[in-house]
This record gives C-alpha cells, sequence and structure tokens, in this order.
C-alpha cells in the first residue's frame, strides 16, 4: 500500500481480500469432501489394502496442496529491499501449487475412473504398446505447458506481447536472451516465458492432433475413441 497501492479504497482491497478468503475455504472445503468419507469407509472396511495405500497417498497430496499454497502466498508478502516492484508470489512456487493440484486432480480422476469403468482387455499389438507410449508423452507435454503457464503467470508475462504468431514485429524477439546465466532466462525472463509457452502451446496441440489421427488407425473401443475425440476438442478450445 504505501509502496505502489496508495489510492487503493477500502471496498477494492475487500474485493481482493474475499477472492482470497474464497479460496482458501473452498480449498478446505475440498479437502473435508476428501478426508471424511475416506474415513467412513476405512472405518467401515469397505476397501481394500491396495485402495487404503491409494486413499493415503491422495490424503498426503491434498494435505501437501494446502501446505504448498500458503508457502507460495507467503512469497508475496516479503519486502524485496532493493525493488518496490508490483508484489507478486514467486514463480517458482507458483508452478509448484499449479503442478501438484494438476498431479492430485489426475490422480483423483484416475482412482475413480479406474473403480467405476472396467479395464478393455485388448491385445497388445505393437501399433497399440506405440499408441500408449505416444499418449503417455502428450500427456508429459501437456503438463509441461501447464507449468510454463504457471511461469507466464507469476511474472504477468502475457502483458509484454500480446500479438500472434509474432510478438511484436518478429518471429524471434530481441530480449529473449537479455538475462544472464542463459538458464536465468527461461524461468526468470517475462518474453523467454511466454515465448516457451507459445512453443509448448503449439507443441501440444500438434501433439494431441498427430494422437487422435493415428489412433484412427488402430481398432479401439468406443470409449476410447470417444477419450481422444474429445481431448482433441478441447485442446481446440484451450
Amino acid at each position: 500500500f504505501n509502496s505502489l497501492n496508495h489510492d487503493m479504497t477500502l471496498t477494492e482491497f475487500k474485493f481482493i481480500w474475499y477472492m482470497e478468503y474464497s479460496h482458501r475455504m473452498w480449498g478446505r472445503l475440498v479437502g473435508l469432501a476428501y478426508i471424511l468419507p475416506a474415513a467412513y469407509f476405512w472405518r467401515k472396511g469397505w476397501l481394500s489394502r491396495p485402495m487404503k495405500v491409494c486413499v493415503l497417498a491422495l490424503c498426503g497430496l491434498v494435505c501437501f496442496q494446502g501446505l504448498l499454497g500458503w508457502y507460495m502466498v507467503k512469497s508475496g508478502l516479503e519486502e524485496k529491499p532493493d525493488s518496490y516492484d508490483i508484489p507478486r508470489v514467486s514463480q517458482y512456487r507458483l508452478a509448484a501449487h499449479l503442478g501438484s493440484a494438476l498431479v492430485l486432480y489426475s490422480a483423483s480422476l484416475w482412482t475413480g475412473l479406474s473403480l467405476l469403468l472396467p479395464q478393455h482387455k485388448l491385445p497388445e499389438t505393437r501399433q497399440l504398446l506405440r499408441l500408449r507410449q505416444y499418449a503417455h508423452c502428450t500427456t508429459a507435454l501437456i503438463f509441461l505447458t501447464a507449468l510454463s503457464g504457471a511461469f507466464v503467470a507469476g511474472l504477468d508475462a502475457g502483458l509484454v506481447y500480446n500479438s500472434f504468431p509474432k510478438m511484436g514485429e518478429r518471429w524471434i524477439p530481441d530480449d529473449l536472451l537479455a538475462f544472464s546465466p542463459v538458464l536465468r532466462n527461461i524461468f526468470e525472463n517475462p518474453t523467454t516465458v511466454q515465448f516457451d509457452h507459445r512453443i509448448l502451446g503449439i507443441a501440444s496441440v500438434t501433439a494431441v492432433t498427430a494422437l487422435y489421427l493415428f489412433s484412427r488407425k488402430i481398432p479401439l473401443p468406443h470409449r476410447t475413441r470417444m477419450a481422444v475425440a474429445s481431448l482433441v476438442v478441447v485442446a481446440c478450445m484451450q
């Protein structure tokens, strides 16, 4: 307030405060919505031994996610004596918070679908194995793209260039490697962070499209075909 937002009114502050408060309360509600039923099912003896391990792992991820969120927000409250820049949380902690949330969400969804839907018994052909490997690689690429988005958000890198496909008047901006050492640019240079996110985003859409085209050549169950087709639609919307 003293350094930057001295003209902020109490009403404007309350709006930000309630956004943060609602996010925290929602996170705690999600945690309770998972932990309380899990404890009930455990007590009733409805969980198998492997399922108990899975439940404990997911419970640990829920608690870790909350702890990581606090650690991330804490970085936004730390004063920087050598700079009065716009207060923001650490982009590294923001990426870790988002990454752990994606892992938690994916693991929960995978566990739920594994229990609700019977696994298809398909012949382990060479094409099917290649499709599975390519799907795993595409998943990793999408995860990396999402993490790079956290760095864009943490550094406000989306404000640097707002033209596409070029960045300003150039395909490769002049300040792409302005920081030293060079590795710092990947995580701390807003221009490089936005550039990387663009490249990763285009690569992800290309990989998803290629996955869909490859899957069309293989006899797959209807459910799998629907999943791959939905992935293409969501990728294009994104």
